[in-house]
């Protein structure tokens, strides 16, 4: 892939990966097969449209297109559907789109996050105060309702042990290009469709971390059982989700929405992987995943 890339192809790079999301059956998450959590999958696909322009935008710092996409977000669907994955993809989105040092995404990405400030840091924190996610509390450093001037990254490493998201801004998004990608990789070239490699990538991220967004609103120990059940699945689904196995993840799904779980951060990082992958040429820019 040849950097930097034009704002139409990271634009149409972001719908794919939110669709593409959309389109696979992820247990507690929003997809076609199923709404849950007071939301459907039109909210998702009016945010994602909202969203993509500001991702995008080319020539726009990352503090600026977080808040922008997510106060457009917001607006087109009425609450909070992509907090996460704006936070994921903005940065990405910047780093293949400008004249960044370097070859490869990775190094081009890592730059980017060193060099976030203090002003990506406060249109960040007006982006998260905006959304209120669910279970945000409070923190006597780096809470996004304290003005304090620390640069991004900094405020992102004081909730790096408590959110996922967090940690991918100080490990240079080592989940996505270490996990993730060769997960993903592997599951498009044993699935029997795209949507079922789709479903590997997610029961594969949820055995392996347990999801912060559950934890933020239930605590760490039914974060910590989601992971150990979804470990479970992925034992029996090994190497793929094959067509048979749909049913397993329909009543997987069925027992999370009962309970409401609803593993959000799991699903950022499975937009965000679609995403990364458009961008460094693995899935078709465009087209679906």
């Amino acid at each position: 892939m040849s950097y930097p890339l034009d704002q139409e192809q990271i634009h149409d790079a972001f719908l794919s990966a939110c669709q593409a999301e959309l389109e696979a059956l992820k247990p507690g998450n929003v997809h076609i097969y199923g709404g849950g959590h007071d939301m459907e999958v039109e909210h998702f696909e009016r945010a994602a449209l909202a969203a993509a322009p500001h991702i995008a935008q080319q020539g726009v710092r990352v503090g600026r297109r977080i808040r922008g996409a997510v106060e457009a977000s917001f607006a087109a669907a009425g609450c909070n559907t992509n907090l996460g994955i704006v936070l994921l993809c903005a940065p990405a989105a910047y780093a293949a789109g400008e004249a960044i040092p370097g070859q490869a995404l990775p190094v081009k990405l890592a730059k980017v996050l060193a060099n976030l400030d203090a002003i990506d840091a406060r249109e960040t924190f007006a982006a998260i105060a905006h959304a209120n996610p669910g279970g945000l509390g409070a923190a006597e450093k780096g809470d996004v309702r304290n003005t304090a001037e620390m640069t991004l990254r900094e405020a992102m490493a004081l909730a790096a042990d408590r959110d996922r998201i967090a940690m991918a801004y100080v490990t240079d998004f080592a989940d996505i290009f270490e996990f993730a990608l060769p997960l993903l990789k592997g599951a498009r070239e044993k699935a029997a469709t795209p949507e079922l490699a789709v479903s590997t990538l997610h029961i594969g991220l949820l055995a392996e971390f347990p999801d912060t967004h559950v934890a933020r609103k239930y605590g760490h120990s039914a974060a910590a059982q989601l992971r150990d059940e979804a470990r479970r699945i992925a034992a029996l689904i090994d190497p793929v989700v094959t067509p048979d196995a749909v049913p397993l993840l329909g009543e997987f799904d069925a027992s999370m929405k009962a309970r409401g779980l609803n593993p959000g951060t799991t699903a950022d990082f499975v937009v965000a992987t679609l995403f990364i992958a458009g961008l460094i040429g693995e899935i078709r820019l465009g087209g679906s995943a």
